[in-house]
């Protein structure tokens, strides 16, 4: 497990995950906002983007946190573990709304400098259409990675304090994947059985 794709909607705790695994896995972390967003809010011309993903991706080891649709193929070709935030919007809006005020009039740890946090309504509702707009194609694009790969999906924010946990205490990530893998299995089985 050298090189972790974080990805989910907005307000998910993409930015967050990384900074913590990164700190228990002794792994450098790329908050791909800090390197997309210019001062004041410029973006990266899309060709220079490509480049800087490429560069990024070809380090030895990283925790990557971001979307980015146009780059999410070759970032997903060279990571090793993808993590997927599937959380619910609500839960992602009301944590945007509350960052929007716990960095007002400042830039967030996890962003480019003189980008101050800031709130519109393009963000809101790129947040609310992600679990019809944007979460089909990204399940796709999961279920198509190389036997090689490990994806986790991690759906609740309970799952991902005990992934957190479990990672500190083993450093064991497919230990704990298997484990949150045969507790999926025999929920969906209970489930059909008293259907």
């Amino acid at each position: 497990m050298k090189k972790i794709l974080i990805i989910g909607s907005g307000g998910a705790g993409k930015s967050t995950l990384a900074r913590e695994l990164g700190t228990i896995l002794s792994l450098e972390v790329i908050h791909l906002d800090a390197w997309y967003w210019n001062p004041g809010w410029v973006e990266t011309p899309k060709t220079e983007w490509q480049s800087i993903i490429q560069d990024l991706t070809r380090r030895e080891s990283w925790i990557m946190d971001g979307n980015y649709g146009g780059t999410l193929d070759l970032r997903l070709s060279v990571a090793d573990t993808v993590i997927f935030l599937d959380f619910p919007r609500l839960l992602c809006l009301s944590r945007v709304i509350k960052r929007r005020f716990i960095y007002a009039g400042q830039s967030r740890p996890d962003m480019a400098s003189d980008c101050l946090e800031r709130l519109n309504w393009e963000f809101l509702k790129y947040i609310w259409s992600y679990p019809i707009t944007r979460r089909p194609g990204i399940l796709e694009k999961l279920s198509q990675v190389t036997p090689n790969q490990q994806v986790i999906i991690l759906c609740k924010p309970i799952e991902v304090r005990e992934f957190l946990q479990n990672i500190s205490h083993n450093s064991d990530l497919l230990n704990w994947f298997l484990l949150k893998l045969s507790e999926r299995i025999l929920h969906l089985l209970a489930k059909k059985r008293y259907r």
